[in-house]
């Protein structure tokens, strides 16, 4: 079922283009976002912009009359007819430009626009990547003008229709060919195709219905946001010309290098190193996790070198999912280096009594070096 635009606006059909625009400027000015934060009146602002956009477009609205919706992206332009959406109605529109009939106007255009979207990178510690956090961001951008209200005009004046196009948007001049009158269509350059001029601009904006300010937009981020991710936040872009709906704004997030912790997913990677007795015998070593537990990790007797270690659900939580991934430990032997006498005259022992002390020679019941990586 089409939307009733007429209704959004609290208009009737038939109402006048005036009577649009000052349902619209009315409504905007107790719904824009930059005037009233409550998220149910960002949704009723949108649905009042798209109607004034329906409404305030001649080829949109004649849809909106037939009982059509001109977004419905199923009922596309031109359906039916080898020239849908060329501009031009028929083989008839074509012989007119040329021989002098009525040219094909597209009527005014609205002067209120959709604003663009914008982009701001934030730096992020990895903690606040993996668990979330709300960070306050400072954007440069494009907000409605509280004077006008983005209608364009001082206090007290209004746009008037522009006499160069009589309100059509659109200039025709006739020129003379070898084929005959040839009618060209082109913009007003006086109201620039709005069809309407502001006498008096706004002091304030200049008639553009927006200024620049600075803003400080609290930005939620959630638990498990990667590098390189964006956030959206709808409805917090430029404000378009003419106090036009704000684009959207995306936050793209940069994760900072950790000291002792990478990221790979939702797992998390870490080193610890630890000595060859330590390894040789087994040990349990304390850690501590991101997010600032202490966990006990036990060391088998015999850990080598390039072992990893696994805490479960001791990574980052899965985004818009449940559980964590896992902290991988990565262990490091550590090979002595500075003996004194005594530790030397211990290690040699031990390595004699495991038949060590000579790596490429061969024991009895025990097999040398190279005997043993070939078994």
């Amino acid at each position: 079922m089409a939307t009733d635009y007429y209704g959004v606006l609290g208009l009737t059909r038939g109402a006048s283009d005036s009577d649009i625009k000052k349902a619209y400027r009315r409504l905007a000015r107790d719904l824009h976002p930059d005037v009233n934060p409550d998220p149910e009146a960002k949704e009723r602002f949108q649905e009042v912009s798209r109607a004034y956009q329906a409404l305030t477009d001649p080829d949109k609205r004649r849809i909106v009359d037939l009982g059509g919706d001109p977004f419905d992206t199923a009922a596309g332009a031109g359906a039916g007819s080898p020239f849908g959406g060329t501009g031009f109605g028929g083989l008839g529109d074509i012989m007119d430009a040329f021989f002098g009939g009525g040219a094909t106007t597209r009527g005014p255009r609205s002067r209120v626009r959709p604003g663009g979207d914008a982009l701001i990178r934030i730096d992020l510690d990895l903690d606040e990547t993996v668990f979330g956090a709300t960070k306050d961001i400072t954007v440069d951008t494009a907000v409605l003008c509280d004077v006008c209200v983005g209608g364009g005009a001082a206090p007290g004046t209004h746009a008037t229709t522009c006499t160069t196009c009589s309100g059509r948007g659109e200039v025709q001049s006739v020129q003379r060919s070898f084929l005959g009158q040839v009618v060209s269509t082109r913009t007003c350059p006086t109201c620039g195709g709005t069809g309407e001029v502001i006498p008096e601009p706004c002091p304030k904006c200049g008639g553009d219905g927006r200024v620049r300010a600075r803003r400080t937009i609290p930005v939620k981020v959630p638990a498990g946001v990667e590098d390189g991710m964006r956030i959206r936040l709808t409805g917090h872009g430029e404000v378009g010309p003419g106090g036009g709906p704000a684009g959207d704004l995306y936050v793209e997030i940069a994760e900072r290098p950790h000291p002792v912790f990478t990221r790979d997913g939702e797992d998390l990677h870490c080193r610890v190193s630890l000595p060859m007795t330590a390894a040789a015998l087994g040990t349990t070593l304390t850690l501590e996790t991101l997010d600032g537990q202490e966990e006990e990790v036990d060391v088998r007797p015999g850990t080598q070198s390039g072992s990893v270690l696994t805490l479960r659900a001791k990574g980052a939580p899965r985004l818009r999912a449940t559980g964590r991934g896992n902290l991988l430990v990565h262990v490091e032997v550590e090979t002595p280096t500075r003996l004194d006498a005594e530790q030397e005259k211990l290690l040699r022992e031990l390595a004699a009594l495991r038949g060590e002390d000579r790596p490429g020679s061969s024991s009895e019941g025990q097999g040398g070096l190279f005997s043993r990586l070939f078994k």
